[in-house]
């Protein structure tokens, strides 16, 4: 051997034992506190590999990397899965290049490279279910209310990719669920594809509350193209209601509209519904057919303006082409939709305690301001956690304010972010407080609720705002009260709080519950800020592949595409990022059919090349260079 490599390998050696040493040192430390957590105090592999990590990061080792890389040996930089192998098998190499004992191996014997791929695979099919052929990571949709309604869009989604669907308790209720559980199992069944169902509860989300409604009338607006002229109607969809008025779907909403049971289910094609809009204008609906849940599809030719509970003149066509009167009945009665506030920066907000409906803000005649907008907040005890100064954030960061003031109404804001053009603040928004610490309980009364029935009908809980072991050890003493001690928990990682105490939360957690990690970018990026974001998603992602624990890569990925149909090329990028997690989610929106299948191919496409953090090096897709 060369002596001068000889002279750089033998003080490398000494540094090498010494490390393995102190990490197993300091693993045992770590590990100490949660034997309670473990049966016997029976430290799983995952555990002390986890130990072993953490040791490992609690020192700057870049020196001793470079060193490493420059004489052709692994840097240690993926060997988070296996971190005590990777360090015996690279000291042992050394040692037998110096003709050298490299000293006991560690015992207990540590994961290797394909055992602690083998745990990861398995923790993430047991919780996400089986990956598909096609590829290894899954994907997940978050549902819209409208999925409940639409059983082709739920099939076409499992179809098309989707191996878990997931389901907010934030929004709608048991009814809306049940449809949609109804709808993924009928889907399994027909497409021969397992689609797992999760369901979030809120955890210490509080959001903005109600604000007051307008007059109850809808715009029916019909097709126009760019000269104004009309080329298509306006569809509506009529269902049948009770005595009372409820129905199924939500009237008003969508273009869903209930009319009586007793005169629904009499009505024909070729029927029309005349009536006269709030202008006094005469109107008709002209029924077209029937849906595949029995509601009536009807065209209105002309542009209206539909009134809550307005009188319908059923009229049938006869043999000379007129109409004959079959009857007359009102139109189930509709809410309004909520006034608008829009908030530019500078503008006061009160943020209130009362849950009376939120109001735009009040000025005089002079334009001079008389009374600022105001809104509930859902949860007004957190208001009493805030102090002058603190930022609070609304929509997902779209408003930014700080605290003026606090009173017996709430809390005086002002606008310090906001886009010039101003920004409509709606109720059922999130607010997040990222500077303050907050006393809420980590799950509140509904949450409670909501568990009851995600207890029954899910196969893997979403635990929002977990902060700390102690709130991860209140949701498993919930469903050990609820039998359900097996059912798999997604904690999701929101704020720069839970990310910091994420190694106690895994530490604590992996050998009680079934367990995956969800890397909820939204709130964290607004918790945090963009740029810490970018750090943490990483660590994250290394801390989970030290546990083997999976991870879900969430939050606005393909979002332009999803919502509103456009391709974006960062978000793109971003959406081949998400290979290195189990699982990546997408939210809902009017083109989701479109954003999963583009993320399939993203995702079969980048597996080639990528294998967690492991970059793989397959024939370069444009063919090599050309020969001389």
């Amino acid at each position: 051997m060369d002596k001068e490599l000889k002279k750089q390998l033998k003080p490398l050696l000494r540094e090498l034992q010494e490390l393995l040493r102190g990490i197993s040192d300091d693993a045992e430390t770590l590990l100490a506190p949660y034997a309670e957590h473990y049966p016997h105090g029976h430290f799983s592999d995952s555990a002390r590999n986890l130990a072993a990590y953490l040791a490992l990061r609690g020192h700057d080792h870049s020196h001793l990397q470079s060193r490493l890389a420059r004489l052709g040996f692994s840097s240690l930089a993926r060997g988070e899965g296996h971190v005590l192998d990777t360090l015996e098998r690279v000291t042992g190499l050394i040692a037998e290049l110096l003709n050298s004992e490299a000293g006991p191996t560690l015992r207990p014997t540590p994961l290797d490279f394909d055992e602690s791929t083998e745990l990861l695979r398995r923790n993430a099919e047991r919780i996400l279910g089986p990956a598909p052929e096609s590829r290894r990571t899954r994907i997940m949709v978050t549902l819209a209310y409208d999925d409940a309604f639409d059983y082709p869009q739920v099939l076409g989604l499992v179809e098309q990719g989707m191996d878990c669907a997931r389901i907010n308790c934030a929004h709608d209720d048991e009814a809306v669920w049940r449809r949609m559980i109804k709808y993924i199992r009928r889907a399994e069944k027909e497409s021969g594809r397992p689609c797992r169902v999760l369901m979030d509860v809120a955890g210490r989300k509080f959001r903005t509350g109600a604000v007051e409604l307008g007059a109850p009338i809808r715009h029916l607006q019909v097709e126009r193209d760019a000269y104004g002229r009309t080329t298509g109607p306006c569809v509506i969809t009529l269902m049948a209601s009770t005595d009372d008025g409820s129905a199924e779907g939500l009237s008003g909403e969508n273009d869903h509209y209930t009319i009586p049971a007793r005169w629904h289910k009499r009505l024909a094609p070729e029927d029309r519904l005349e009536f006269h809009d709030s202008r006094g204008k005469e109107r008709w609906m002209d029924i077209v057919a029937r849906t595949e849940e029995g509601h009536w599809l009807a065209h209105c030719d002309k542009a209206g303006y539909l009134l809550s509970g307005c009188s319908l003149r059923w009229m049938r066509p006869g043999e000379d082409g007129g109409y004959s009167l079959q009857g007359e009945f009102n139109l189930g009665a509709f809410p309004g939709r909520p006034l608008t506030i829009r908030l530019f920066p500078g503008d006061p907000l009160l943020l209130s305690r009362a849950q009376s409906p939120g109001r735009p803000a009040h000025y005089d005649r002079f334009g001079t301001l008389k009374e600022p907008a105001h809104i509930p907040c859902t949860e007004p005890s957190v208001l009493d956690d805030l102090r002058p100064g603190d930022p609070v954030w609304l929509d997902d960061g779209k408003i930014g304010l700080r605290v003026e003031a606090i009173s017996d109404e709430g809390a005086s804001l002002r606008v310090d972010h906001a886009d010039p053009r101003g920004v409509r603040l709606q109720g059922d928004k999130g607010i997040n407080l990222p500077d303050t610490p907050c006393s809420l309980p980590p799950l509140s009364a509904k949450d409670l609720e909501d568990l009851d029935f995600i207890c029954k009908h899910a196969d893997m809980v979403g635990y929002s705002f977990v902060e700390s072991l102690a709130d991860m050890r209140a949701l498993r003493h919930e469903l050990e009260r609820r039998k359900a001690s097996k059912l798999p928990i997604i904690a999701k990682i929101e704020t720069g709080i839970a990310v910091r105490n994420l190694p106690d939360i895994l530490l604590g957690s992996i050998g009680r519950q079934p367990l995956a990690v969800m890397i909820a970018r939204g709130d964290l990026s607004v918790e945090v800020g963009s740029v810490m974001l970018a750090e943490y998603q990483e660590e994250i992602l290394w801390l989970c592949e030290a546990a083997q624990v999976p991870v879900v890569w969430a939050t606005q990925v393909l979002d332009s595409l999803a919502k509103k149909g456009r391709r974006s090329r960062p978000e793109f990028t971003d959406a081949a990022m998400g290979e290195r997690a189990e699982c990546v989610m997408l939210n809902k929106g009017p083109f989701i059919i479109d954003a999963l299948r583009a993320l399939d191919s993203v995702l079969r496409r980048m597996e080639a090349h990528q294998r967690k953090r492991f970059p793989l090096l397959p024939p370069l897709g444009w063919g090599g260079p050309n020969p001389r």
